[in-house]
């Protein structure tokens, strides 16, 4: 397989076209050479081939050759609302959640949450999520990124919700009385769209918990085992995708 890189780029073959300064600076850091073939892909539909047509000090030009309309999505749309864990692990989340094939995630600041930015800072960390995301596609032969939302707060998240009584909303909790995951996801459509809410480290208070369920999320379990901030919702969109497959 060649080389593949994200380029937000209307792409059409026949088209000769300048790559986006991170796609050419890992072109360069590769040391391809002219002729050499690529793959570019823009997460409007499929990849395409490409080969290598100049390369300047700063820029690279390339030829689009075909397009082919494979895609290697999940076999089901999930969006992931996650309490953001600490340190590193949240840059961990967001590249394991994109190999598993998440749709979109949001970063959310709970009460119990270590993590918190505002402003300037919380923009920076979104771009470098986004990013990463990026980079997970290009590795893993994903072919649409997914979206990285702006970070917010879990109760101002919660307002904007709109009632989706078809999309099934999920919430992952260490609660008594807590269906355990496969019997809630019993009676869900394999093909329906689905939000997965999960906590941050210390997990989601009891008053989050409830204005969660007032918003029509239903509690779920994944055993007996304390999971990882970072680990548990991997864990869940593992199980989607296996579970929605044909």
């Amino acid at each position: 397989m060649s080389a593949r890189f994200y380029a937000d780029l209307p792409l059409q073959p026949g088209d000769s076209v300048t790559l986006p300064e991170r796609a050419a600076r890992h072109v360069q850091v590769l040391r391809l050479q002219p002729g050499d073939l690529i793959t570019l892909f823009n997460s409007r539909g499929g990849e395409f081939g490409a080969t290598i047509e100049r390369m300047g000090r700063s820029d690279v030009q390339v030829l689009i050759t075909a397009h082919d309309p494979v895609e290697r999505e999940a076999s089901r749309v999930v969006h992931l609302a996650v309490g953001m864990p600490a340190n590193e692990r949240m840059d961990w989340l967001v590249e394991k959640a994109t190999e598993l094939g998440v749709a979109s995630i949001t970063p959310l600041m709970a009460e119990r949450s270590v993590l918190r930015l505002k402003g300037e800072r919380a923009d920076k960390k979104v771009l470098h999520w986004r990013g990463i995301a990026i980079a997970a596609c290009e590795q893993s032969g994903r072919n649409r990124v997914p979206v990285i939302h702006e970070v917010a707060a879990l109760s101002e998240w919660l307002a904007t919700l709109q009632e989706a009584p078809f999309a099934p909303r999920l919430l992952l909790s260490l609660g008594p009385n807590t269906l355990a995951w496969g019997q809630r996801m019993a009676g869900v459509n394999h093909a329906t769209d689905l939000t997965l809410l999960s906590g941050p480290e210390g997990g989601l208070s009891n008053a989050e918990e409830h204005a969660a369920l007032a918003r029509g999320f239903q509690a779920v379990s994944l055993g007996p085992r304390i999971l990882r901030a970072e680990t548990a919702p991997l864990a869940c969109l593992a199980l989607l995708d296996v579970k929605a497959q044909p």
